[in-house]
């Protein structure tokens, strides 16, 4: 009988394909040519990738700047001046300005502050009721935070900041323990909870957290710490920032509209996509024998895109972006740590593989597709290699991603309480026939 359900919901909910460009229906909230409808402005960052004049569509090297200021200048700074700069990174979100010394100290201290969980929570709720998805242990902790905060339903500002601070100082403590708890219920692992070292940044605080020694080198430590900054924020119209600014938008809680966000990130379409590519990255290794030799390169990259090859959904991950044309200023950073740490770790063969076939994709692609279409690869193309030479399990690809994505969150829910003051409601065309209601000893 279920089975005869299940064909009931499919048969009633397709909906004919020509009936999307008759009604104008801008599918995916994307206009004809690839580019996004406008559906709100920002102050938080800029996401530019392409330049629409008069129709005409003009790719463009990319640019991706928080608050005005450029990610590469905000990395180059925080790099020739030795330190991290995760924490700075969150206060210009939130607070839409860079903080002096005296600001990011106390700012600093505040963090710390607010990284312990409650007491028995760990054991309560993440030990307890332990899962082998982290980012749905991470959706469901942040609900229960909900039922610890006396305000948990203010919508003030200065209640949201406090609300903010707090979610997001906690996140890594989360990830780790749902981790450890992943391994030992899951896997048989030993049990390793590890304390917080106030001393630490949140980068190092992760690593030493998560390491079953608590040992990392700097520039490990160097590495994640960019990593988080460059995955804090990303406009608005991505699907999960988009996410919070909709729940944002129906005057919930901070909590709720967070693990909705969480629960957007989760999806393959949008958080796992460094994932696909190490799947993909993997499967390359395995079938080409010779990795220096382009042509062997090139002729496995097309089966791929024939879809004879790798999953059979003819897709090179890594590489072409929904902005971003020319180039990804994140991958452009990213791939100069992913060097450094390849020849650290003595990996640079397999470096120079992502080299050649993020050199080689976009003429493929061409070839194979025949689309002048520009594309470049993406942030995601590197940071999964990355994070595998930093040794970190796939399992916490996501989470990371979330970790170093909800400052840019709540700096949206913020901005969606302060200026938006409108409940996101778009319309839907009703395209399905009307009927008489039919008794129920007449049905067939």
């Amino acid at each position: 009988m279920f089975e005869k359900l299940v064909e009931y919901a499919k048969v009633n909910n397709q909906i004919d394909p020509e009936l999307y460009p008759k009604y104008d229906v801008k599918r995916g909230l994307r206009n004809e040519d690839g580019s996004g409808v406008l559906v709100g402005l920002t102050k938080i960052s800029d996401v530019t990738g392409y330049e629409k004049k008069d129709g005409v569509f003009t790719p463009l090297d990319g640019r991706l700047a928080y608050r005005g200021i450029k990610i590469e200048d905000i990395v180059e700074a925080i790099s020739k001046e030795n330190r991290h700069g995760f924490e700075e990174i969150i206060f210009l979100l939130l607070f839409g300005k860079l903080p002096n010394w005296e600001e990011l100290e106390y700012f600093n201290e505040l963090m710390v502050s607010n990284r312990d969980l409650a007491v028995n929570f760990t054991n309560d709720v993440i030990l307890h009721f332990p899962s082998n998805d982290i980012m749905n242990k991470l959706a469901r902790s942040v609900l229960v935070l909900y039922a610890l905060d006396k305000k948990a339903d203010d919508i003030s500002i200065e209640n949201v900041l406090r609300q903010s601070v707090g979610l997001i100082a906690k996140f890594p403590s989360i990830v780790a323990y749902a981790y450890h708890a992943r391994r030992h219920y899951f896997k048989g692992k030993d049990l390793i909870l590890r304390n917080q070292n106030p001393d630490y940044s949140a980068a190092e605080n992760f690593l030493y957290m998560l390491r079953e020694d608590g040992n990392f080198t700097k520039l490990e430590a160097d590495t994640l710490d960019i990593l988080l900054i460059l995955h804090a924020e990303h406009g608005g119209g991505n699907n999960s920032s988009f996410t919070v600014h909709v729940v944002t938008s129906s005057g919930t809680d901070t909590y709720s509209a967070i693990s909705a966000g969480i629960g957007s990130l989760k999806g393959p379409l949008h958080g796992g996509a460094n994932k696909s590519v190490m799947a993909m990255m993997k499967d390359i290794k395995d079938n080409v024998k010779d990795w220096e030799d382009e042509e062997e390169v090139k002729d496995y990259l097309k089966l791929i895109l024939e879809r004879k090859a790798f999953d059979g959904m003819g897709v090179i991950y890594g590489l072409g972006h929904a902005i971003y044309t020319k180039s990804d200023p994140r991958t452009v950073i990213l791939k100069k740590k992913a060097r450094e740490l390849a020849k650290d770790k003595k990996r640079m063969d397999e470096f120079k593989l992502y080299e050649t076939i993020e050199q080689l994709g976009p003429e493929v692609f061409y070839e194979v597709k025949k689309s002048n279409k520009v594309i470049t690869a993406n942030v995601d193309f590197y940071s999964g290699f990355v994070y595998h030479c930093l040794d970190i399990p796939k399992e916490l690809y996501t989470p990371l991603f979330a970790m170093g994505r909800i400052p840019g969150w709540c700096a949206h829910r913020i901005e969606e309480l302060i200026s938006g003051k409108k409940i996101i409601r778009p319309a839907y065309a009703h395209v399905g026939d009307f009927i008489p209601y039919t008794e129920i000893d007449k049905r067939i």
